[in-house]
């Protein structure tokens, strides 16, 4: 099975194999994609709705590779689709991509290269230039903003 991301209705993304989705996709399409979501759905696409305790885990993986501040909830809701399902997840996300791998989810790129390594991001002072391993809503030192940073890159 196949759990489509709305980049896989925008690019036109076909299989043969069994699909499944998240209605908070259907809400990010519009036009020819919108229609194209439609249309699988009345092709026995399955819509899933996670359970809570699924995306609970979806977050908590998030949180520790550094992607909790990038991902929609229908991302999250995607994965844990595809975590549940044990499917296999279309996305081009790279943020999505890199929770799946921690979660071993398999992926599937679509118009995209797909990520090479896992990475667990830190975080940097824009003010002070000190380093976090977690996100803060500002630097405990001097209060400047976080932005994140690949910490192979330091």
């Amino acid at each position: 099975m196949h759990v489509l991301d709305s980049s896989a209705f925008i690019s036109e993304y076909h299989t043969t194999d069994d699909t499944a989705t998240v209605p908070a996709v259907r809400e990010e399409l519009e036009g020819e994609s919108g229609y194209r979501y439609d249309a699988m759905e009345g092709a026995d696409m399955y819509v899933h709705l996670p359970e809570e305790g699924t995306t609970g885990r979806i977050r908590r993986a998030a949180e520790s590779t550094g992607d909790a501040d990038v991902l929609s909830e229908t991302d999250v809701s995607l994965l844990a689709t595809a975590f549940e399902l044990d499917a296999t997840l279309v996305t081009d996300d790279y943020a999505m991509q890199n929770v799946a791998s921690r979660l071993d989810v398999a992926v599937e790129v679509i118009a995209q290269d797909g990520i090479t390594e896992e990475r667990e991001w830190s975080f940097q002072c824009q003010g002070c230039g000190r380093e976090f391993d977690e996100d803060k809503e500002r630097c405990p030192i001097c209060g400047s903003d976080l932005s994140r940073k690949n910490p192979s890159n330091s």
